[in-house]
């Protein structure tokens, strides 16, 4: 199996539209997310994403924050944790907090579920999306399961 992380971040007049231009500038608008929830399987590659049929169903696990006040700082974060036999992903998420804190508790949590899976992290990968809110802001990130 191979996995994607994306991102992205955009202003609308709603938050649904917000939210709908931040997933078009992750590359993800035009599909539909499937939530699931934070494993991967052993041996998957993570990709760079590659352009998806519109209207696909998409496997996803996806962190998103929105606000609608001037000048707040959003940063919306996904955590993969990796190991031989598998692999956990968290999604986390923090308004008019440090991207470095909010990373580092994805990052806590990513390596509790391995601990108390016994499992040995051999790659930790972490990504941030900030925006800073204009109007009406949106920030997504999300880990992407491909073929």
């Amino acid at each position: 199996m191979k996995v994607s992380i994306t991102s992205g971040k955009a202003e609308g007049p709603t938050k649904l539209n917000a939210f709908d231009n931040a997933l078009l500038n992750a590359g993800i608008g035009d599909v539909n997310l499937i939530k699931v929830s934070s494993i991967i399987p052993s041996g998957a590659e993570l990709v760079g994403l590659p352009p998806l049929s519109a209207g696909k169903m998409v496997n996803t696990v996806l962190s998103y924050v929105s606000s609608d006040k001037k000048g707040d700082q959003l940063c919306a974060t996904i955590s993969v944790a990796v190991a031989d036999e598998l692999g956990c992903v968290v999604e986390h998420s923090g308004i008019n907090k440090e991207s470095q804190t909010v990373k580092e508790e994805a990052e806590y949590m990513a390596r509790y579920m391995m601990q108390v899976r016994g499992l040995k992290i051999k790659n930790l990968i972490t990504k941030c999306q900030e925006h800073q809110v204009q109007k009406l802001g949106a920030a997504v990130t999300a880990l992407v399961y491909l073929k």
